[in-house]
């Protein structure tokens, strides 16, 4: 697999990491970041042949962040389950039933009901804190292993770098675990430039798979806070939600008198249960669409990968027997290596890194990955710092 010879072969520097890192747009900057993944990829894969490298799967999935950055996932696929769930419109009928029975008035109809109950729980809030996550998390990853890809690249701008250059290329990272430490990373460039020279296939592809997960593993450490305070956006302050719910309910000075005698009298009970069961499914609704939104990689081609089904492409030949022992340990510690291993809570970092391992394993050899992001003119566009024209 090698990239296609179309692709522009632009150099990214590591001053071209710290300018976009820098850009304060999170919705350029996301963009930018795709692209310069995809750029880095193509140098580095004619440095190492035939193989997915890290940042070749990392142009796809912060080409899929971008879509909740852009909240566009998250909007259409609540509006999509809101209509398909009957029991949000059997919670929305009770609250506006028991709504009308203190306000005197008719019920209101079901037609808008639910949406506008949804939008007094203030969703857009929500999704908004999602979106604020999974942009920190594209934001950190990229600073930090998109500039060590770039600081390892002008090694071998001349050609092959000395012995002392590399070194000080290993000393510059920090010792130790993550999330602080870089040892990982360390160890991830070492197989890389061991795969540089390799002629043997199989070698190289398990030198290379080794790289990635190394990188991979040290990724999903630093990026476990995000991961958790995305999936965990939706549940705002339930005392909040039940609030704006009665504001929904009762908007006039008239109704909300009404409302609070009932309280009262002690006979909005009802009224207090409904609203409170709806205000949970709401944040039920909200915590599904935003894990699979994350749980869902779009590959080149329109191809869909959802996290939580298995794999659907076998193990490559060169990668069906692993007798690398450093990648035997590290596989042996993750658990199940078969290619129909699904994740299914992406909060769990085990978990995760299973599947991760499964995924660059099994699309070792697609060339799709290294298909460019972008059209040619929405690439033009984002390299100077534009929102491109048309579907991204």
């Amino acid at each position: 697999m090698n990239p296609p010879n179309e692709s522009p072969q632009v150099a990214i520097t590591l001053e071209d990491v710290r300018r976009i890192a820098a850009n304060p747009d999170p919705i350029v900057r996301n963009l930018q970041i795709t692209q310069a993944y995809h750029d880095i990829s193509t140098a580095f894969a004619r440095l190492t042949g035939p193989g997915a490298n890290w940042c070749a799967v990392a142009t796809w999935a912060s080409r899929q962040a971008g879509q909740s950055i852009r909240r566009e996932d998250l909007a259409a696929a609540f509006e999509r389950l809101l209509r398909d769930e009957p029991e949000a419109e059997a919670r929305a009928a009770a609250v506006l039933a028991a709504g009308a029975e203190i306000t005197g008035a008719q019920p209101r109809s079901l037609g808008g009901a639910i949406e506008a109950l949804w939008n007094a729980a203030n969703p857009a809030a929500a999704f908004e804190r999602t979106s604020a996550a999974v942009a920190r998390g594209n934001l950190k990853v990229f600073e930090e292993i998109g500039a060590e890809f770039a600081r390892f690249l002008a090694l071998f701008a001349a050609g092959a770098p000395s012995d002392a250059a590399l070194e000080a290329f290993f000393a510059a990272l920090r010792p130790g675990d993550p999330p602080d430490g870089q040892r990982y990373l360390a160890d991830a460039f070492r197989h890389y430039r061991a795969a540089f020279d390799t002629p043997d296939d199989r070698r190289r592809a398990q030198l290379l798979l080794l790289a990635n997960l190394e990188i991979g593993f040290h990724e999903q450490t630093r990026l476990q806070p995000e991961i958790l305070e995305a999936m965990n956006a939706p549940i705002a302050n339930p005392r909040d939600v039940r609030r704006r719910i009665v504001d929904e309910l009762f908007p006039d000075r008239s109704s909300r008198a009404r409302y609070w005698m009932a309280r009262l009298a002690r006979r909005a009970a009802p009224l207090v249960s409904a609203r409170d069961a709806f205000a949970e499914e709401l944040q039920q609704l909200g915590r599904i669409v935003v894990t699979r939104a994350l749980m869902t990689l779009r590959l080149p081609g329109g191809r869909l990968l959802r996290l939580g089904d298995p794999l659907p492409e076998p193990f490559p030949p060169t990668l069906a027997e692993i007798d690398l022992p450093e990648l035997r340990a590290l596989l042996a510690g993750l658990g199940p290596v078969d290619a129909a291993h699904a994740a299914r809570d992406w909060s769990d970092l085990p978990q995760r890194m299973r599947f991760i391992a499964n995924l660059f394993r099994a699309y070792h050899e697609a060339p799709e990955l290294f298909a460019p992001p972008f059209s040619p003119d929405q690439t033009a566009a984002i390299r100077h710092g534009h929102l491109p024209l048309g579907p991204i």
